[in-house]
């Protein structure tokens, strides 16, 4: 039988790694143009801002039917790459920050785009494990990439 506190620090770490996992597996099924596992990783009534000059996305179906358009009009290859992921518990709930770096082939043939940014989640455990409730797109900085304005990284 293990001490109460040390289950709950175990508890916490599998928490953790499955938060991990699932923001590695939006970057995988996005990169590999499968926008229905895209959308299953978040709740029903998600929200996601993408940035200032894309409208916000409500619910799973909407963030469903942007991946499939953008994937399928916009970009012919994508890489994600996030790192430095901290999470912060509390509960059922969960924020998360990491660092991004996104590289875009585009379908138009415009020269590929480049973004150095973090997403910043907010997460909630439900009977299928931990889902995205929220996803927040800010940049430190691109090159050609196809927003001219994103929403800045809070830098001081």
């Amino acid at each position: 039988m293990m001490p109460d506190d040390l289950a709950a620090r175990l508890a916490a770490l599998e928490d953790r790694a499955a938060i991990g996992d699932a923001i590695h597996a939006y970057c995988w099924h996005f990169d590999r143009n499968e926008p229905d596992a895209v959308a299953d990783l978040f709740t029903d009534d998600a929200r996601v801002d993408y940035g200032p000059d894309a409208p916000d996305l409500h619910g799973r179906e909407a963030v469903r039917a942007a991946v499939r358009k953008g994937l399928a009009e916009t970009f012919a290859a994508t890489s994600h790459h996030v790192s430095n992921i901290r999470v912060r518990l509390d509960g059922d709930e969960a924020t998360s920050t990491c660092l991004l770096y996104a590289w875009h082939r585009y379908r138009s043939g415009a020269p590929d785009g480049e973004l150095w940014a973090q997403y910043h989640h907010r997460f909630v455990r439900g009977p299928d494990g931990w889902r995205i409730a929220e996803l927040v797109l800010k940049a430190a900085g691109m090159t050609h990439f196809h927003r001219a304005r994103m929403h800045p990284i809070g830098r001081l």
